[in-house]
Order: C-alpha cells, then structure tokens, then sequence
C-alpha cells in the first residue's frame, strides 16, 4: 500500500510539537528546580515560592502524555485555515499555535462535521501514530455539494449512523484491550460528541446500550467542562462516582490522559466516612433500605428522639429548687422544633429555653425571699435563722441565665434529662438505635413500611458503634440521617460537613436506588450532573423503566435533559445476535443498540458435565488466551462457581487472576458477574448462564451484561440447561430504546 504523500510533511510538523513539548515541560522542571533550592526569607517570598512548586507541578502533570499521542488529527477549512488537533495546546515561542486542544470550540467540526453538513471544513484529516511517529493518513474531503470522498462518511448526515475516520476509529476498536480504560479522544463520533460538549447546567441523562461508550463519553465530558468552564469547576470541583471499586482502578488513567488530574473519582462507599460495608443483606431488605420512603422514616425517627420528659426535674441551686414541669419540657422541645436547622443545631435552643425558664424560677424565688424578709419582724427572722434560712443570697442574675443555667447545665440529673428530650446524635447512632429497638422501628415507621418490611430492618445491636455490620445499602440512610442531624459539634470540623462539587459524573446510575440518588444529589452546588446508564442492564434491587423514575429524584431546575448513545463500538454483531436474545425476553420493550462492526467469528456454546464444569472452563480459557493475545480474556461466573473455577483454573496452571484481589491486568481475569458492567476484554467466557440468572436480583439481565463484554469473542461453557433465550431464537420483536426516554 503506498504511503500518503504528505506523511513526511505531516511527520515533521508532528515532531516539531513533540520538541516543543519538551521544551515546555523542560521548562517548568527547571522553575520546580529553582524555587525547591531556594530557603528561608519573608513569608510573602515563602508563599510565592510554595505558589511557583505548585504551578510547576501542575504543568508538569498537564505535559505528562503517558505514551499517548500528542497529535491525532487536523482539520482543514474552506477559508483556508488549517488546525492540527491533539490532547492539550501547544504553542511555539512566539505563542502561535501549533496544537489546538480538542475540547476548543475550533475542534468541534472534526468531531461532528458530514457530508451533508460539513461545518465548514474541506477536509478532516486521522493520523494513526506509533510513539512519535505517523506511520498513516485518513483524509476525507467534503465537496460543496453535500457530499464526502475518501474513506470518510457518507452523505446521509444522520447522527449516531455515519462513523467520523472510518478508518481510525476500526483500527482502534481492533486494538487488543488492556487492564485499564483507553481514551477515545481521537475516534469521538458525532453522537458522542454532542453528549460530550452539551451545556453544563441542570442533569443530562445519558441512555446507552452495551458498548456505545458512554463511560468513555462521561469521562470525556468531564474533561472538556473542566476546559470550557475552568474557573468554576476547578474551584468547586468535579465528582466522578463509579459502582465499585474495579471500575475506578479501570477508567483512572483516562483523565490523566486527557490533562485532568484534579477530578476526584469514588464510590458511594468513599462518600460516606467513617462506615465501612462489612456485610451482605437480602434482597427484601436492599429494596426497602433503598425506597425513598426511607426519607420519612427517619425524619420520623429523628422527631421521635425529640421529646418531652417522662416525670418532673428538681434540682436544688443556692438553697431554691428548680423545677421542670413534663408540660413545660414539651414546650421547651416545641420551642426548638420550630426553629430552622439540623436536629444538632437545635439542641442550643432547647437549653436557651430551659436557661430562661430555671433562671425566672431563681429569680423569682430569690423575689418572693426578699419579700419575706422585708416584710417578717424580728421574731420571724430569729425563727427562720434557727429553721436554716440563708437570709443572704446573691442577687438575681440576667435574664438570660448566664449565672443559673451554666452552674448547673453539667450535673448529672440535668444532663439526663436534656439528653432525654433532645439527645446530640451521630448517624451511627441514630440507626444502629433505629435497626436494634422494635418499638423505635415501628414508631418511626408507622404507616410508610407494612409489618415485613419492618421486619428485616430489625437487626441485633452489636458491641459498639466500630462493630456494627454495615450493608452497602446502609450507607444513603448514614447519609440522610447525617443531613438531618448535622455534626455533633457546634463548630464542626471541614470533615463533618458535606463537600459539594460544581459537576458530578455518575456511570451506572440505572443501579441506584431513590436513596443513593438522593445522596448523590445533595452533593450537587447547583444541580449540574451527567448521569449516564442503560436501562437494560439494570441489575440492581430496583429496574426501572424508565429514566423518568431515575431523574425525578435528581435535582429538577432546569427539568433533566435526555441524550441517546445508538452505535455499539464494543460488541461485534455475531455477539449482539445472542445477547439479543436474552435482552428480548427479559425486556422486549428495548432494543440493542446497533454494532458498528462485525469480526465473522460466532459465538460458541460449550456443553460439559456438572463434574468437568469447572475444568472445561479452564481449558477454554486456556485456548481463548492464546485467541485473543496479547490482548485479554474474561471468566465471567456466578457467585457459587468462583471458588471451583479459581482452582481449576490454578491447577492448570494457567496466567490468570481473580479482580477482586488482583486487578484486571492478568492474561485471564476471573469476576463475578456483580462487577462487570462497563468493563470490556477481547474474549469472554461465560460459566454458567442459568446460574447467573437464578443467583442474581435481575438475573436475565445480568446474563446481557456478561454477554456483551466482549470486543471479539463469546463462548457459553454450561453444564445446566441453557436459558431458554439461549436455547433458541426469541419470536418477541423488539421496540427502540427511545420508549424509555420522554424528553
């Protein structure tokens, strides 16, 4: 194949960037270098020299390519401007640009221009590179006629349907895949593209099928708004909230990549400090922690630790008794319950009250002895001295008790009884007590949950607060409850309040019950958030129908907005015929999203015995390995098959590595189908797939998530009979995704 006849020149001007770039980042090594040596002096000069380290070291980090390619595009126009396009800007001394970043306005028709509508552009130009160098050339050429030449798109101009660089964008979906998340920033399509650099304000939802790259999309998209809206977000920060664990160390390296090391990725788990997931529960109890009535119960279970006292408080101060009605202690807690804040906050309220009310009945009482005194004669002051009258006492203090109520606010009856009408609670607390007292459980939750749904949130106190044995659905209710109670202190510490961010990025938020969602909202500034997912791979306690049961408990102001990803880049369609199958018979109102390419290799089924099961999986692997290397290969399983895998597996002595231990770099990755969504390997291997569906909360559905994790190979390795969407063809048509999205 001959080589373009630019390439040289191409390489050239590529390779002038590259030294700039060394240049640049030599650069600000050597101000790091400088402003390290430098000792002592004001502390103006100390502040400016820790100012130049820090700005030095994020430049340092923004010039960091990582193996990636500096330049992968460029982009000709009709006006005879031309731009190259790459990953970050790069100028040459006299501060003409070389490089234009590709999240700049100037870059948006390599991404979205068509035949039909090229943006202005009379060529888009795809390099494909090897380190440094250009070792080929995409060139497609609009005409003014609507129409484009070359291997570039067609002349339809339909969104989602026309591949932008062809060429680029197979080749990479070819390349083997690897232990961690690649950037797409070079083969973005127009779809994508849209999503990517759609307004910051209010929620977008994201609906995209398997392999439609919306994580890649979400990742990207946080990237580009930290470009365009810099000075906001990189104040207020941006949230990044992943389903677990495996999936962070999976996409981390992707925002590095695109010069964006400041976005904080976590999950819900790291959202909660101090509460550690140390148990599993059942799937009843998952569903009626995550219902959003659980917002009221504990509201209700809050106000009913705010009550009145059960009998009268006498304490004795200077010789006078001071006395506390049970009446006059529900007027002090309805006194607090009427103020704003966080049930913490209004604790001082109840003891302004209780300071007013002891310091009039001191007063008063010290009023009444005056008045005694004044009016008694001497043999009535010689009676009272002999009875123990104290006909000398201190006169009475302000009205707002600064003398009585701090003398006596710390004995011990009185501690008592504030405690008893308006205790000072941690979240932990406040639960622990909720799941361990009946009576409590059925006061708070009196008419919002039914006697079974009561009933599994009982669970038995544990020896302290450290040893409780927290589920993963717990933590929203800490959550909430930590909202409604507020820190314990009155000046609570940075940690004890909830951080918010600017924008929030939320990947598989189709698995999110109503009280995760409402904790990840109130951690939005100002209800800015991309929350991306697919309603067919629903796996969680809750599958919703529609993203109109998700968004409604996101902020609403603006109303959401509703974006569809249509194309599958991952998943070839010999792959996506089977999966079909199973997604046809656990939700026939959904279709899959259609595969851009397809690899002519067909999914293989494997029958084996129940006692060779575990063996025959190792043997495949085994095979599947030597397919797809170097690239990676996937043993997906139930829970109840891991541990026989894992050893067959390692008595083969095969290259292998079970995630949750491990990682994914292994040349064989064995997972529990709970945590494989949004990953992808060469080749897969499913163990199993009645186990899968009868293990799992939404097993079919599960089943289509481990189906589609391939990007070249599928085999079924199955002792039990095979689903009956996999047994056979389904007859059930399939309707589009677009019935779950009303915009």
């Amino acid at each position: 194949m001959a080589s373009h006849p630019e390439l040289q020149a191409e390489q050239e001007y590529v390779e002038r960037a590259y030294e700039r770039v060394d240049e640049l980042r030599a650069q600000a090594r050597e101000r790091l270098e400088t402003a390290l040596r430098q000792r002592g002096g004001t502390p103006q000069a100390v502040t400016e020299r820790d100012m130049i380290v820090r700005t030095a070291l994020h430049r340092l980090e923004q010039l960091d390519l990582g193996g990636q390619p500096l330049c992968f595009g460029r982009i000709d126009l009709a006006d005879g401007q031309s731009f190259h396009l790459g990953r970050l800007a790069v100028s040459n001394a006299d501060q003409e640009p070389l490089i234009v970043d590709w999240r700049a306005p100037v870059a948006e028709p390599f991404y979205r221009a068509t035949g039909r509508h090229p943006m202005g552009l009379w060529r888009r130009r795809h390099f494909a590179t090897e380190g440094r160098r250009v070792v080929s050339i995409e060139d497609e050429v609009f005409s003014a006629d609507g129409d484009a030449d070359g291997d570039g798109t067609d002349s339809d101009g339909n969104a989602g349907h026309s591949l932008v660089g062809p060429g680029a964008l197979l080749a990479a979906l070819d390349r083997s895949r690897s232990g961690q998340m690649r950037d797409i920033v070079a083969t973005v399509q127009r779809e994508q593209d849209e999503v990517i650099r759609s307004e910051l304000a209010g929620v977008l939802v994201v609906q995209g099928g398997p392999g439609t790259g919306k994580t890649a999309v979400a990742l990207h998209r946080a990237a580009y708004l930290l470009y365009t809206h810099r000075f906001p977000l990189e104040r207020q920060g941006v949230l990044v909230v992943g389903p677990n664990r495996l999936y962070l160390s999976y996409v981390e390296h992707v925002l590095p990549s695109l010069g964006e090391t400041g976005v904080v990725l976590t999950t819900l788990e790291g959202l909660v400090p101090g509460a550690r997931v140390r148990a599993a529960e059942g799937r009843l109890a998952a569903r009626v922690k995550g219902d959003a009535r659980m917002a009221d119960v504990l509201a209700r279970a809050v106000r009913d630790r705010e009550r009145p006292l059960r009998r009268a408080l006498e304490v004795g101060v200077d010789g006078v008794v001071l006395r506390l009605g049970v009446r006059e202690s529900g007027q002090a807690v309805a006194f607090a319950r009427r103020r704003a804040g966080t049930h913490n906050a209004r604790r001082r309220h109840v003891e302004r009250w209780l300071a007013r009310h002891f310091q009039d009945q001191y007063g008063q009482s010290l009023e009444r002895r005056r008045r005694l005194v004044q009016e008694a004669t001497e043999d009535d002051l010689e009676g009272f001295e002999l009875e123990g009258f104290e006909l000398q006492s201190p006169a009475p203090a302000g009205e707002e008790g600064e003398e009585v109520w701090p003398r006596i606010r710390h004995l011990p009856k009185v501690a008592e009884a504030l405690d008893r009408m308006w205790p000072l609670l941690a979240p932990e607390e406040l639960l622990h007590d909720l799941y361990g007292a009946p009576p409590l459980l059925e006061l708070a939750a009196d008419g919002k949950l039914d006697d079974a749904e009561r009933a599994v949130l009982h669970r038995d106190r544990s020896s302290s607060l450290d040893a409780i044995p927290w589920t993963a659905a717990d933590l929203a209710l800490l959550d909430e409850a930590r909202v409604l109670l507020g820190p314990r202190r009155l000046r609570a510490r940075e940690e004890d309040e909830i951080r918010t961010y600017g924008h929030i990025v939320v990947d598989e938020a189709q698995d999110l019950t109503a009280m995760q969602l409402r904790m990840l909202a109130r951690r939005s500034l100002s209800g800015s958030m991309t929350v991306v997912g697919d309603i067919a791979q629903a796996t969680g306690p809750f599958a919703p129908d529609g993203w109109e049961e998700v968004s409604k408990h996101l902020p609403g102001n603006p109303p959401p907005r509703l974006a569809q990803l249509t194309v599958n880049y991952r998943t070839p369609e010999e792959v996506m015929d089977v999966a079909s199958r199973v997604l046809a018979e656990v939700a026939p109102h959904l279709r899959p999203p259609l595969s851009a390419r397809s690899t002519g290799v067909a999914p293989t089924f494997r029958p084996t015995s129940t006692a060779s099961l575990a063996a025959t999986v190792a043997g495949v692997a085994e095979r599947e390995m030597d397919e797809v290397r170097p690239g990676t290969t996937a043993v997906i399983a139930a829970d109840s098959e891991l541990a026989a895998v894992e050893e067959a597996l390692g008595a083969a002595g095969v290259d292998f590595a079970p995630a949750d231990r491990k990682g994914l770099d292994a040349p064989i990755t064995l997972l529990a189908v709970s945590v494989v969504k949004g990953l992808e390997f060469d080749s897969v291997v499913v163990v199993e797939p009645a186990r899968i569906v009868d293990e799992e909360v939404q097993g079919l559905r599960a089943l289509y998530v481990a189906l589609t994790r391939p990007t070249r190979r599928l085999t079924v390795v199955h002792a039990e009979r095979l689903p009956r969407s996999l047994a056979g063809s389904s007859s059930v048509a399939p309707r589009s995704y677009e019935s779950t999205l009303r915009p």
